[in-house]
């Protein structure tokens, strides 16, 4: 179909489910997908949005780890779907199960890991990442909440393993002024991490090596370009940017927090900002009273987040109309269970 007639369609089928649906869609959509959303936000923002309404069927659209965090999540008798199975997330693919069991292990033959390591998992990661840390006594952060997760995580226990993101547990250690001969990045490709015993005794924090290629794409020269270009704009940054990009940065939140900046600042307010282009976009359309750029000249955009199209979310409202199910989210009750655990403990904070 052409856009106006998808356009058309989409409406017609999203007022006939009526409130039996809920459309989620993520800050990084696409506008011709996010037009159609009952709520916007952040991951788990977007899930917990949904557990409180009394839709039948929640469609996510973003990527796969957060339809599967409202699916840990749901309430019984809801339904999560998503346009397309294939939206992965490249920072949450750095991890998987095998390799973080293997590196507990490991860190299991110098320390008693039960007692003095806890296993935190940024929440863009698999289902069964969750699950893992909410079997150890773990917790799930975002990227708002990760200085509140850790400083509870080490209150508990001397240690973290944190994973996927190395960045934000970078940058977040920094904030709490954990020194960084007290930061290891794990390799878990080589024995107990590349360290020796009396080092990873020494260590408070190990960061897994995974990064998010969006975000990692910023560069301190576009930081000092901007400082050149021009002295009144302000850079403002995502913690998932690397240690030397939010070093130069004038601040450094996570998505709600770039958004809510904009929203409260005065008109003429300049910004350069760096996270995911869709959004510096829709930012710069929606507040014209301020100027608005990304950090780079090059849209940085997350490729995974936009296969997710109308098209396909076309395609999901049509099988629910029709009694077909397109593309459900679920995660097994022996990962779900375990997972919630971890996310609970987190929302506790």
């Amino acid at each position: 179909m052409e856009t106006t007639e998808l356009n058309k369609q989409v409406s017609a089928w999203k007022a006939r489910l009526g409130p039996d649906l809920v459309i989620l869609g993520h800050h990084y959509q696409r506008d011709e997908v996010i037009q159609f959303a009952d709520f916007r936000g952040d991951s788990l923002q977007l899930a917990r949005d949904a557990v409180r309404t009394d839709a039948r069927y929640i469609v996510f659209c973003g990527v796969h780890f957060m339809a599967e965090t409202a699916a840990i999540l749901a309430k019984p008798g809801q339904t999560v779907l998503i346009p397309d199975v294939e939206a992965g997330c490249f920072l949450a693919d750095r991890a998987d199960l095998p390799l973080v069991e293997a590196a507990w292990r490991d860190l299991g033959r110098v320390l008693d890991v039960e007692r003095e390591v806890m296993p935190v998992t940024y929440i863009n990661s698999a289902a069964v990442l969750k699950a893992f840390c909410g079997q150890h006594g773990g917790m799930v952060c975002t990227s708002a909440n990760a200085g509140k997760v850790l400083a509870r995580a080490l209150a508990e226990r001397p240690r973290v393993l944190f994973f996927p993101d190395q960045h934000l547990g970078r940058n977040t250690a920094r904030r709490m002024g954990i020194p960084p001969e007290e930061v290891l990045l794990w390799d878990p490709r080589r024995p107990l991490g590349g360290h020796d015993p009396e080092r990873i005794r020494q260590a408070r924090l190990f960061l897994w090596p995974g990064w998010c290629y969006v975000h990692t794409r910023f560069r301190p020269e576009h930081v000092r370009a901007w400082r050149e270009r021009d002295p009144d704009v302000r850079i403002l940054v995502h913690p998932e940017c690397t240690e030397e990009v939010v070093a130069l940065a004038d601040e450094v939140g996570s998505t709600s927090y770039i958004i809510r900046r904009v929203e409260e600042s005065p008109p003429g307010t300049k910004w350069a900002i760096g996270t995911e282009f869709n959004l510096v976009h829709r930012l710069a359309r929606e507040h014209p009273e301020q100027f608005i750029f990304s950090l780079s000249d090059e849209p940085h955009y997350c490729r995974t987040m936009n296969l997710i199209t109308l098209e396909k979310l076309a395609r999901v409202l049509e099988g629910l109309v029709n009694g077909v199910l397109v593309n459900p989210v679920v995660v097994p009750p022996e990962v779900a269970e375990p997972a919630r655990r971890a996310l609970e403990r987190m929302l506790e904070i």
